[in-house]
């Protein structure tokens, strides 16, 4: 994204945080693609015949967006993050109701390995997943909000790192240290469930 464009976006959020609500409808056709993109990286870890599509994903994005987190804040990566943050949710809310339709209790459980917390190849269990870093945010905020930012939100490492206000090489090291905690509990569960 062109810095122009990167400055254009910061200006608008603080104007629509400030209550200008016509900065929304400026504000989405600049970051509309860029949603998008980050909507089918999640949907292509989906099970094949998932029923919620790209574009419904980030219209749902939007729909929460205008209500209650006007001015969480500060800046392009900051709204992005929260972008990930809604769209862990909607999905992790849509793979239960999907769970709690089906006759016989649990959902198959589908196996993670470690190549895909860090690529794009489809068949993630994404509840296994949200579970797990449940967990995790138990004991390391931080870890987890890496992994939500970089896995979820497709935030570089320079973006996740001003978010969270750590140097880049933090964000590094968590991102190493959540990926091989995840490995293992996801390794642990899938074990225990079979």
């Amino acid at each position: 994204m062109a810095g122009n464009s990167t400055h254009e976006i910061t200006r608008l959020l603080q104007a629509w945080g400030d209550g200008d609500e016509r900065a929304l409808e400026r504000l989405m056709p600049l970051v509309y693609e860029e949603l998008r993109q980050a909507a089918h990286r999640y949907m292509a870890r989906e099970a094949p015949g998932h029923t919620l599509q790209t574009t419904a994903l980030v219209n749902e994005v939007y729909l929460r967006l205008t209500g209650a987190h006007r001015g969480l804040w500060k800046d392009r990566a900051h709204f992005f993050a929260l972008c990930a943050t809604l769209m862990r949710r909607i999905l992790t809310d849509f793979a239960r109701s999907r769970r709690s339709l089906k006759r016989g209790g649990r959902a198959a459980h589908v196996a993670l390995d470690e190549a895909l917390l860090v690529s794009q190849q489809p068949q993630a269990d994404l509840l296994a997943l949200h579970e797990a870093l449940e967990r995790l945010a138990v004991f390391d905020h931080r870890k987890s909000r890496v992994v939500e930012l970089r896995f979820y939100g497709g935030l570089s490492v320079e973006e996740t790192a001003d978010v969270l206000h750590v140097s880049p090489a933090t964000v590094q090291r968590e991102w190493r240290l959540a990926k091989d905690w995840l490995f293992s509990e996801l390794r642990n569960e899938h074990a225990d469930g079979a």
